[in-house]
C-alpha cells in the first residue's frame, strides 16, 4: 500500500471514530431521557464503552503511534456490540439508529486497519 493511500484510510478510520464517538455520546444522553430507562441500561453501556474506545483509538491514530492496530481491533469490537444493542431499538429511538450507523462505519474502518 503506497504511503498516501495509508495515510488516506487511516484519515478516514480517524474520521468514523469521531464521528462515532459523538453518536455513542448522543446516544447515551438521549436513552437517559427515555421513559423506562432501565429498558436502555444496556444500551448506555455499550454507548459508552464504544465512545470509549472510539477516543483512545482516535487519540492513537492521530499521532500514528504503533499500537494503533491493536486499538483499531478493540474498537471494531466495541463499535459492533454498541452496534448490535442500538439495532435492537433503531426502529423506536432515531438516536439508536444514528448511532448504530456511525458503529457499523467504524467498525468497518477499524476493521479494515488493524488487518
Amino acid at each position: 500500500m503506497t504511503q498516501s493511500l495509508n495515510v488516506q484510510r487511516m484519515q478516514e478510520c480517524l474520521d468514523a471514530c469521531l464521528a462515532c464517538l459523538r453518536a455513542c455520546e448522543m446516544c447515551a444522553e438521549a436513552c437517559l431521557d427515555e421513559a423506562d430507562v432501565t429498558m436502555m441500561a444496556e444500551c448506555i453501556r455499550r454507548d459508552r464503552d464504544c465512545a470509549d474506545a472510539c477516543a483512545l483509538t482516535a487519540r492513537l491514530l492521530m499521532r500514528a503511534s504503533d499500537l494503533h492496530p491493536e486499538a483499531c481491533r478493540m474498537c471494531a469490537e466495541a463499535c459492533a456490540r454498541c452496534a448490535e444493542e442500538c439495532e435492537r431499538h433503531a426502529g423506536h429511538h432515531e438516536h439508536c439508529r444514528i448511532c448504530a450507523e456511525a458503529c457499523r462505519r467504524c467498525e468497518t474502518l477499524c476493521r479494515q486497519i488493524a488487518a
